[in-house]
């Protein structure tokens, strides 16, 4: 594998898939379609009848965080002491990553 060159921008898709055809022997379009499949695998993972969880291994875990809705209520500003209306928030969903060991160990 050859040492990665010292940039200031980050790399564009191009570019990833040309280091990663170098290193390997794979063709783009082969890198390219390894990265599709690998997202086709979080998607299954993260949806709703899925684990809720993907782990790239020993680089990061990728998690879905599932918030449920609030409704509208009342509460008490803590400074002013004054009640505060809240407006209501519908339910989302939203995508959390953790590095794990041996992404920390790269840096």
């Amino acid at each position: 594998m050859t040492e990665p060159q010292a940039s200031k921008k980050p790399r564009n898709k191009t570019e990833i898939l040309t280091a990663l055809a170098g290193a390997t022997g794979l063709t783009k379009q082969q890198v390219a379609s390894v990265f599709e499949q690998l997202a086709g695998l979080i998607k299954e993972d993260l949806n709703e009848q899925g684990p809720g969880v993907f782990a790239i291994p020993d680089l990061l875990q990728v998690k879905v965080v599932r918030k449920p809705e609030v409704p509208e209520h009342t509460g008490i500003k803590p400074f002013p002491k004054q009640v505060m209306f809240f407006k209501a928030k519908p339910a989302k969903n939203t995508v959390k990553l953790v590095a794990l060991k041996g992404l920390k160990s790269l840096v």
